[in-house]
């Protein structure tokens, strides 16, 4: 069968469906508050078919919407129909010129849509922190993260090579809560230098029993990256953070 066969690294970035189905339906990163309860969410379907299309469905949406991608840039009859094709090892219905030329405006667009994202949180970011900067109670760590203390600890403060354990709760700057120990009930442990740099930084000046807002500019927490759909790129983080103990 002589058709494009998709580069690996295209896969990756527009699938990678099954593998990553489970984890971002279950993703602990999510709030417990904002997960759907088991009780109070229907079930729409009842044949294996039908469940395991809707779970594919779900989780391709998920990964899509992750990559850039929006409704309006598809049609969904045909999306259905090169699924179908693909699955049947099928010959695909456009040329290989075709299939090349549409991957390249693809990933032309989900540039310039990245970078656009880019340059508007930032704006918006910078802008945000200068703000926050004026507010009562807030001070300024040197690198750049802002702070502000909500009770004060008096024990240890730990260094880059400790490990902690602390409860957060992390939030973008209109309020979303994208994860949170604190709903999930358990602390979180890590390693103090593996965390990104706004908290490095912060950890080691607070001290055991500190309870802290923390608001990060995005250079010292996931740049222009952002992390797995929840924070965008150049997104500015807000958590609130107690230091409960130096394991």
């Amino acid at each position: 069968m002589s058709h494009l066969m998709i580069s690996t690294r295209t896969f990756l970035q527009f699938g990678g469906l099954v593998l990553v189905a489970f984890s971002l339906l279950t993703s602990p990163t999510m709030a417990e508050d904002d997960a759907p309860k088991k009780e109070d969410t229907p079930r729409k379907y009842e044949k294996p078919a039908d469940e395991i299309g809707y779970f594919l469905g779900v989780s391709l949406g998920q990964q899509m919407s992750s990559q850039g991608f929006l409704a309006k840039d598809m049609n969904f009859d045909a999306l259905i129909a090169g699924l179908t094709d693909g699955l049947a090892s099928k010959e695909p219905a456009m040329a290989d010129e075709q299939l090349r030329e549409v991957q390249g405006k693809m990933e032309t667009m989900l540039r310039e849509r990245q970078e656009e994202a880019m340059q508007k949180n930032k704006e918006k970011g910078q802008a945000w922190l200068k703000e926050n900067a004026k507010k009562e109670g807030v001070k300024t760590l040197e690198g750049g993260v802002q702070y502000s203390v909500i009770e004060a600890g008096e024990g240890a403060s730990p260094t880059a090579s400790d490990k902690v354990r602390v409860h957060y709760t992390g939030k973008l700057i209109d309020g979303t809560v994208f994860d949170s120990s604190v709903s999930r009930g358990t602390p979180a442990e890590f390693m103090v230098g593996q965390v990104i740099q706004g908290w490095q930084m912060a950890l080691q000046q607070m001290k055991v029993g500190d309870k802290w807002m923390l608001y990060i500019p995005s250079d010292l927490a996931y740049g222009e990256r952002g992390s797995q759909g929840a924070i965008g790129p150049n997104e500015v983080l807000v958590f609130e953070v107690e230091l409960l103990d130096i394991l």
